[in-house]
């Protein structure tokens, strides 16, 4: 007696973490967990060890630390066919800052502006206020360099929710 496997049901009980954010390079039309093996090859290559083992023994991003250089070394070393550097971005994800911000709060810093290389961040002037940020979201490359000098940890690097019309 033959026994089939019922993937659809057995997928109900594997630990997929949608929201994680995946090594940049990352081909968007395949399913990470389903291809990656998690040898951890691209976890050991990162030169800025933002890469971390997640939920699953996935690799992850986690920008707490450090940022992404897009050195390629994930892509690189890994020999499963899940990356593609080629593609014209390494990732669509990119930077918000919220309302815990310190400039919300009356108090100067422009800590994610001086971390920022491409220039994405700005500041606005405006009479008798503290310069608020402002993200330019087509020169913010999604590197999260601006994430850990945030000393009010205000700033998240994820995919770009569309808004509501």
């Amino acid at each position: 007696m033959s026994q089939s496997i019922n993937h659809s049901r057995r997928n109900l009980f594997r630990r997929r973490k949608d929201n994680a954010q995946r090594p940049p390079w990352v081909i968007d039309s395949i399913e990470f967990t389903d291809e990656c093996t998690r040898c951890n090859a691209c976890i050991d290559a990162c030169e800025t060890k933002v890469l971390i083992k997640g939920d699953g023994g996935f690799p992850e991003i986690k920008f707490s630390e450090d940022e992404c250089t897009f050195c390629q070394q994930c892509a690189t070393v890994c020999e499963e066919k899940i990356f593609d550097v080629s593609q014209a971005l390494p990732w669509t994800i990119k930077a918000s800052i919220n309302d815990s911000c310190l400039t919300y709060k009356g108090v100067w810093c422009q800590s994610c502006k001086d971390a920022c290389d491409p220039r994405a961040i700005t500041f606005k002037m405006a009479v008798g206020q503290i310069p608020k940020p402002i993200i330019d979201i087509d020169a913010c490359t999604g590197c999260g360099a601006c994430v850990s000098p945030c000393p009010a940890q205000s700033i998240t690097v994820t995919e770009p929710h569309a808004k509501a019309e």
